[in-house]
């Protein structure tokens, strides 16, 4: 039977939001062993993301209310379920391998974790991420680094983002975390991602970041952006977290990084452009481009438009001005869907999933 679950475990976590492909090694099904008993296996392949009380749980599965209960918190515990939490009431829901198991491992790292996350990512899970062309996360530029005058939708405005929002909790980058066990971290900071809402909630209640108030959220992410480090918020307009990421280090953009037009593969309405009147050649931007997107060209930084995801980090430490971002010609520019739900609706239907 052990292996039989987590297969089917494996194609139902298929089904959700990025998917969880499986490998020609199966690495996926050790990981999976790490995080799952044959029991919590059985349980989560019995729940949808619809959230719901134990009480229906129970009744669904002909089973005692309280051993249910227990076993449905204590998978939220260990960040195998999520949890919604009102007042007295107390809701579960089964959860996507990421934005979930993944992530809420966040304080449970240990070496040969990470070691197998490495592994699933370079055999498989790298190309789901770039197979939905930027409908996950997408990339909003530096306001600094905009073209004077343009005005920008407050959807594409990290700070409008967080103003917007009554709950932020802040948590460390799951993938820092994780280069930092071999000592490989690229130095940047490691408090960088925001979530919101009900997901801030489920963060708090299992002590997996901390409420932090506007004024600090800005704060971080100044200097999350000062580091060189790109903002990249859920691909909808109310988006249920934010996230700051490194080339170096960030599951997403390293899998886009791989290819060789990452521009087709992110949600991006913006693009760097050079002034090659002003351009002194200092080459400060050639390590603040974290796609590898400029090189030098007789002393000119030039701009390979295929790789550049419109993130302004060029832009905003160029001491000359000569690199700002404009916004893509109208044709090429999208709006984001309205909600996560239909955020996650439209990653299925790309995936021919619905």
């Amino acid at each position: 039977m052990s292996d039989t679950i987590f297969r089917d475990l494996q194609k139902r976590l298929d089904s959700y939001s990025l998917g969880f492909p499986a490998t020609k090694t199966g690495i996926e099904i050790t990981i999976l062993k790490r995080l799952f008993t044959e029991k919590d296996a059985e349980m989560f392949l019995n729940m949808s993301p619809l959230v719901e009380e134990p009480a229906a749980v129970s009744a669904r599965l002909g089973r005692p209310a309280e051993e249910v209960a227990a076993q449905l918190e204590d998978m939220a515990q260990r960040g195998l379920l999520f949890r919604l939490k009102k007042g007295e009431s107390l809701k579960y829901g089964a959860i996507p391998f990421m934005h979930g198991l993944m992530e809420f491992q966040v304080k449970r790292l240990d070496r040969e974790m990470v070691e197998i996350m490495e592994q699933y990512f370079d055999q498989g899970f790298h190309q789901a991420i770039a197979d939905v062309k930027g409908m996950f996360l997408r990339t909003v530029p530096v306001h600094e680094s905009i073209t004077v005058g343009h005005h920008i939708a407050a959807f594409e405005d990290a700070r409008a983002i967080l103003e917007k929002n009554e709950i932020i909790v802040v948590t460390e980058c799951i993938c820092r975390k994780e280069k930092n066990v071999f000592d490989k971290g690229c130095g940047k900071p490691l408090e960088a991602c925001f979530m919101f809402g009900s997901m801030a909630r489920y963060y708090i209640d299992n002590k997996l970041g901390r409420r932090v108030n506007l004024e600090e959220a800005i704060d971080l992410l100044t200097k999350a952006q000062e580091a060189g480090l790109v903002t990249q918020p859920g691909t909808a307009q109310n988006p249920a977290g934010m996230c700051n990421c490194c080339g170096d280090c960030c599951g997403v953009l390293g899998a886009v990084k791989k290819f060789s037009k990452p521009a087709e593969l992110v949600f991006s309405n913006y693009q760097a452009v050079t002034d090659r009147e002003s351009c002194t050649g200092c080459e400060i931007c050639l390590d603040r481009c974290q796609m590898d997107a400029i090189t030098m060209t007789d002393g000119i930084a030039e701009i390979n438009l295929d790789r550049c995801i419109g993130c302004g980090l060029c832009g905003t430490t160029c001491p000359v001005n000569a690199m700002s971002i404009k916004a893509k010609e109208a044709a090429a520019r999208r709006i984001p869907p309205a909600t996560s739900g239909e955020q996650m609706m439209q990653i299925a239907r790309n995936r021919g999933i619905v």
